[in-house]
């Protein structure tokens, strides 16, 4: 297997960092892309856009939807010193909804412009599991489909080199789906997913070579 580029991945973040796509075709007023994450990892977060809050801290999931989601990943198995990579469908805030609930969920041009970085980043950290926050990410790289219908479920993506999908409800405050014990019963069954997935996940060098576990 061709080792992963760290180099070649922090000049994807610096290019991406400075992207200012969607200011130039009218859609945002500022560009903040945010993204998080190393070249050995091997879980990538991907969520649907930033929110208001790393218009400051300029790091992925740090508002209260961010911390929701360590605490599931902490029910996972996963430390806060084992923060995956994180990044998203969209790079920037894209502004409050229009009825004042929650962040707008990004216009398919936004996405369009956006997809090369999110192709670039998956090509480079190739990771073997893929957490899908919320519908917009869910569609973009499950497919279509309610939230009732994929969480609690996960698949592998030969498209993604086999990395193994799995969906989760967007952790914010707004959201009202996990008022369904049905539905917190769904999220409880992806963090048993996640959970062994991650406990079976072989340890890598600092290149991001794969060892398998003797």
């Amino acid at each position: 297997m061709v080792p992963r580029d760290g180099k070649e991945l922090a000049r994807l973040h610096l290019r991406l960092r400075a992207c200012t796509r969607c200011v130039a075709a009218g859609y945002l007023d500022t560009a903040a892309p945010v993204v998080a994450g190393d070249i050995t990892d091997r879980v990538m977060i991907v969520g649907q856009a930033p929110g208001v809050v790393e218009l400051t801290t300029r790091t992925p999931f740090s508002g209260r939807a961010g911390a929701e989601l360590r605490r599931w990943l902490a029910r996972a198995g996963i430390a806060e010193d084992q923060l995956p990579y994180r990044t998203s469908i969209t790079k920037c805030f894209p502004g409050k909804a229009a009825t004042g609930a929650g962040d707008r969920r990004p216009s398919a041009p936004e996405v369009a412009l956006c997809a090369p970085w999110l192709e670039a980043e998956l090509g480079l950290v190739r990771p073997r599991i893929i957490l899908l926050v919320g519908t917009l990410a869910i569609d973009r790289l499950w497919g279509p489909g309610a939230l009732a219908d994929v969480v609690g479920l996960s698949k592998r993506s030969p498209a993604l080199g086999g990395a193994l999908l799995i969906p989760l409800p967007h952790p914010s405050g707004a959201s009202r789906w996990l008022n369904d014990p049905r539905h917190k019963d769904r999220l409880e069954r992806a963090l048993r997913l996640l959970r062994r997935a991650w406990r079976a996940l072989p340890p890598v060098d600092c290149a991001g070579r794969v060892h398998p576990r003797r």
